[in-house]
């Protein structure tokens, strides 16, 4: 302590010893002084520079927390408000595909009863089944029969081929608009959410007590 004493007294005797180039304050402890110092002690002016180098450094560091807790409660409930759009995305492309496929196998089913019921006779029905469930299937599938009578011999085969045209495109969309999009598992938003309230319970209201006794503290 006396050697750095006596090597800080000589810089500010000599400052032209001084080659270093930064400015070196005068420090000693007074109490190790024989003799009246020539040197103004600046101990307490580097302790003034300490604490508000502190001082700075604990603002910028409770400024940054409170910035970052918004930051996550932002990103927490852009996450969870993307998680929602999503659900109400994948219940419209379940829709969409309930619907084409609804249509799809439903003319598929038509076709499938006109060409068995075109070949298969009541008698023929009858030795399978009794008479009374011969004639409800008749009745059941009549509105079916009398719509394909409707249409001409020689566009039979064009009508077949459109219908089963409009069967395939119905199971395409089907395929195309039941695309979904990832969703958050019951678990991960259950962690979101207990994120969100732990930083707005408990680490914002901490930091707010902070800063203000780092305020009271300043002022002081």
């Amino acid at each position: 302590k006396q050697w750095y004493q006596r090597r800080v007294q000589e810089l500010c005797k000599r400052p032209g010893l001084n080659k270093t180039g930064f400015d070196m304050p005068t420090i000693y402890i007074p109490n190790l002084a024989s003799d009246k110092q020539r040197c103004v002690n600046q101990i307490e002016d580097v302790c003034r520079d300490i604490d508000k180098s502190i001082a700075h450094t604990l603002q910028s560091i409770l400024n940054t927390l409170d910035k970052d807790c918004d930051k996550v409660v932002e990103k927490i409930d852009e996450t969870l408000a993307d998680d929602a759009l999503n659900g109400k995305h994948n219940v419209k492309a379940y829709t969409w595909w309930l619907l084409f496929q609804t249509l799809g196998y439903g003319m598929l089913l038509i076709l499938f009863t006109q060409f068995i019921f075109s070949i298969l006779s009541p008698s023929m029905l009858n030795a399978i089944t009794d008479e009374q469930t011969t004639q409800l299937v008749f009745q059941t599938i009549q509105p079916v029969r009398q719509l394909f009578a409707l249409i001409p011999e020689e566009n039979k085969y064009f009508i077949f081929g459109a219908i089963l045209g409009v069967n395939l495109l119905c199971f395409l969309l089907a395929k195309l608009l039941s695309r979904t999009k990832p969703r958050l598992t019951t678990r991960m938003k259950k962690l979101h959410i207990a994120r969100r309230k732990k930083v707005m319970e408990t680490i914002k209201p901490k930091q707010s007590d902070m800063y203000a006794k780092y305020l009271a503290q300043c002022a002081e």
